[in-house]
């Protein structure tokens, strides 16, 4: 956490809004990551319902998005996978400076589609009864780095950097599960979850002490700087309202 971000958003709010006389509706584009993708789309539901305003977003592997912002892609919001791409926006100078905070922390789950299957523990993993382990490709997505360290634990690393099926991003990872193209996979919490409890499939909770937190943090990026929403959306996520609602999605906000 780089600061308490409702005080400071809501300053800036009410610079904005001293500022300009009239107040409107305005458009807001963001990026965010994959793994965020089922609880996003519920925040801006409730954000456009209380707010007025419209938001747009592009979702993909941390990594892609960092590449597109770095290039000129027109966002104004990113929500990262991780702390690293945003902290090096800010040091590379595209985005706000005192607007990075961490929204969520994710947790990663070794997943099955099919019920029944043991996972505790990495059970099945260590059986050698898995040829395909699908996750997130670590050089794009943080959810992948975190799997790697998982492997490494566990003490499997060597044993299946032959049997990994890589997704750009987490959601692919999901899909190669979900399709029955990998028989198991580091996927994100949130995936497959409701209140931290998993709903379908069979799944393996990964203890914290196998891999480093996966912070994840927003920043304001250089194109938002005078968007109105942008600043009401960031205040919106650090709300208790938002907070409550990212928690059910198997996040932690703390």
């Amino acid at each position: 956490m780089v600061f308490p971000m409702s005080k400071k958003i809501s300053f800036l709010i009410l610079m904005l809004a001293l500022w300009s006389p009239l107040l409107r509706a305005e458009e807001l584009t963001i990026a965010v990551a994959s793994n965020f993708t089922r609880a996003m789309d519920a925040l801006i539901t409730d954000f456009e319902a209380g707010s007025g305003h419209k938001v747009s977003v592009s979702y993909g592997s941390s990594g892609r998005l960092y590449a597109q912002i770095i290039n000129g892609a027109p966002f104004e919001l990113f929500f990262s996978a991780d702390q690293a791409k945003p902290e090096a926006l800010e040091q590379a100078g595209h985005s706000i400076p005192d607007t990075r905070f961490t929204y969520a922390t994710g947790g990663l789950v070794l997943w099955s589609a099919t019920p029944g299957i043991a996972l505790t523990q990495g059970e099945r993993l260590r059986t050698q009864a898995i040829s395909r382990l699908a996750i997130a490709n670590p050089r794009l997505a943080p959810y992948g780095i975190a799997a790697m360290q998982v492997l490494q634990a566990l003490g499997l690393g060597e044993e299946y950097s032959n049997k990994l099926v890589m997704g750009e991003n987490i959601n692919q990872a999901f899909q190669f599960v979900n399709t029955g193209n990998a028989q198991v996979g580091f996927v994100a919490l949130a995936q497959v979850s409701e209140n931290g409890i998993i709903q379908r499939g069979s799944g393996w909770i990964i203890p914290d002490n196998l891999y480093a937190p996966i912070r994840q943090d927003v920043v304001l990026l250089k194109k938002g700087a005078g968007n109105q929403a942008a600043l009401e959306f960031l205040e919106f996520i650090a709300s208790d309202e938002a907070k409550a609602l990212i928690k059910s999605y198997g996040y932690s906000t703390d």
